[in-house]
């Protein structure tokens, strides 16, 4: 932990020297944030809560399915010949394992469909840091979410380079941070996860 901060820092500090000496101008922004800010992320998460129910709907079939003959079969054993119980224990072990796989492929499923539907979203988003930073003269531009359970690389900055409302409008979408007054309350460092 120690060593992944320092490093950080290390880099912080490099960063700012290479600023100070070039007079270049760092900004900053937090790509969860936006993202979980847009339309797009909101439809998104519709989607694939449309897709889980899907799934859950029919493991949970399968599992009423596999109570069903399982009640039957604890009922019906002490009646059952040695082979025909055997073959319903296999019965009843390949109907756990399939629900088992079932449920392993689904989740699966949805992870691989909540990275190709937020691609072409994140890529948006990284296009348009890109474009804001190019238009206003941003040379380094830092995501100040570092991932969940992680201290952020950049921990105090300037709200005036804090590019995140500037993204915003170039992506056409209202800013959340603006409160009724109309004034800007920008997060530095809010990092939220996309919803799953």
């Amino acid at each position: 932990m120690k060593t992944k901060f320092f490093a950080s820092f290390i880099v912080a500090l490099m960063f700012v020297g290479i600023a100070a000496k070039a007079q270049q101008k760092i900004g900053y922004t937090n790509v969860d944030y936006i993202l979980n800010n847009l339309p797009d992320a909101k439809d998104i998460e519709n989607k694939l809560k449309t897709e889980k129910a899907q799934y859950d709907k029919l493991l949970q079939e399968k599992a009423a399915d596999l109570q069903k003959k399982y009640e039957d079969y604890q009922k019906n054993a002490s009646t059952m010949s040695p082979v025909i119980r055997a073959d319903r224990e296999k019965e009843l072990q390949t109907l756990n394992n399939a629900i088992q796989e079932f449920q392993q492929t689904s989740e699966g499923a949805l992870q691989q469909k909540q990275q190709q539907l937020l691609a072409p979203v994140l890529d948006k988003i990284d296009k348009t840091i890109k474009d804001v930073a190019k238009e206003n003269g941003y040379v380094y531009v830092f995501n100040t979410d570092a991932g969940p359970g992680t201290t952020p690389i950049l921990l105090v900055a300037p709200d005036s380079d804090n590019i995140s409302e500037l993204v915003f409008k170039k992506l056409g979408v209202p800013s959340p941070a603006k409160n009724a007054a109309g004034n800007t309350a920008t997060p530095a460092a809010t990092t939220t996860a996309p919803k799953k």
